[in-house]
């Protein structure tokens, strides 16, 4: 299992071997009890320019949402349905949105260690899994908003991250940008 979001860049690449890359290739390459990595793929994917895609915030969202679940179920190995298995985008894309998240990824990997741990370790930890489920079941309904799925996106990733390098720090500055895309749509809305 990736230890850092650079080993999950470098993983999340060679998945990206031939011309289109799709879900199963990425969890054929994580393996299929790497819940965190796994998860925070469809995050990273929301950050970099693939979020252009119509339709493609929705399915990392429910992504997201499925897989944080499992989590939250404590389940042994992750599953998928066969419909978001099948989904895929060029590889060119995907290798290009690894290199865009690149620097971001190596500042991460820099500034993170164990802080706050109780935020990330049982049995609080259940809520930072179940903030990342929230943010899932959000992006599909946030898709029409510019910007608010990437934001959503940025917040998984540090609540995975948090999880992954036990850095409650993480955590809890994605709770707080968690707090920005209700804002983004009383502002849109209102306007």
């Amino acid at each position: 299992m990736p230890a850092t979001v650079q080993e999950l860049l470098d993983r999340l690449s060679d998945a990206a071997d031939g011309e289109r890359t799709g879900m199963k290739d990425i969890l054929r390459t994580l393996g299929p009890a790497s819940f965190l990595p796994v998860m925070m793929v469809p995050a990273l994917a929301v950050l970099s320019p693939l979020s252009g895609i119509p339709g493609f915030s929705s399915v990392c969202g429910l992504s997201i949402a499925l897989i944080a679940v499992q989590m939250l179920l404590h389940r042994d190995h992750l599953w998928l349905p066969d419909w978001m298995l099948r989904q895929t985008v060029p590889s060119g894309r995907v290798t290009s949105a690894v290199d865009w998240l690149r620097r971001p990824a190596r500042w991460l990997d820099k500034i993170s260690r164990e802080r706050l741990t109780f935020l990330v370790k049982r049995p609080l930890s259940w809520i930072t899994q179940a903030a990342c489920l929230l943010c899932g079941l959000a992006m599909p309904f946030l898709e029409l908003i510019p910007f608010t799925s990437s934001i959503l996106g940025g917040a998984v990733t540090l609540m995975g991250l948090s999880l992954l390098a036990r850095d409650g720090l993480f955590a809890f500055v994605g709770f707080f940008i968690m707090a920005i895309p209700p804002f983004a749509v009383f502002w849109f809305v209102g306007s």
